[in-house]
């Protein structure tokens, strides 16, 4: 008997230390729906700068909210002349101790990285490193307008930002 409630309580308190806990927390909730505008399915046109000068693409993002909206999935996937251009996969999460968005990005070769994200002014700010940003909004017309910015120079003011993308998406 004494050595049955031994293995009981070495299985209870294993099982226990093992739980998830399912409540799900509120101010990850109220931030992530404050980015409620992207969700959906949107497909539209896109222009991206390079060497060789600029060149446009057909893309798509499928968005949907995820763990009980703590998290937002983005999907999205670019094409030319029917070759894949782009391929991503993004997880958005609110990171409580920054008190700031994360914007996790993963790429088909096994590449990923963590980015900040920010809201300001109803758009979203991505930061892929100090000199590129990417901000997210819809525009009058209610589409996903998206631009892609850098920063060069030895002295950068924050108001010296050169656009190398666009994309402008209807949502489906």
């Amino acid at each position: 008997m004494k050595t049955s409630l031994i293995i009981f309580l070495l299985i209870f308190s294993i099982n226990t230390s093992f739980s998830q806990s399912s409540e799900t927390d509120s101010l990850s909730k109220s931030k992530i729906s404050e980015l409620s505008f992207m969700v959906g399915n949107w497909e539209g046109t896109g222009w991206m700068a390079g060497r060789g000068g600029k060149s446009n693409f057909d893309q798509t993002e499928e968005i949907e909210f995820k763990l009980d909206s703590t998290a937002i999935l983005i999907e999205g996937k670019g094409t030319s002349n029917g070759k894949v251009v782009h391929n991503a996969l993004a997880i958005l999460t609110y990171n409580k101790a920054e008190e700031n968005y994360t914007f996790r990005s993963f790429l088909p070769s096994g590449q990923n990285a963590e980015f900040k994200a920010e809201l300001i002014e109803n758009k979203l700010f991505w930061y892929p490193n100090e000199n590129v940003r990417y901000i997210i909004w819809l525009n009058e017309n209610r589409q996903w307008y998206e631009r892609g910015e850098y920063e060069r120079g030895e002295y950068k003011r924050g108001d010296d930002w050169n656009q190398f993308f666009e994309m402008t998406l209807d949502k489906k």
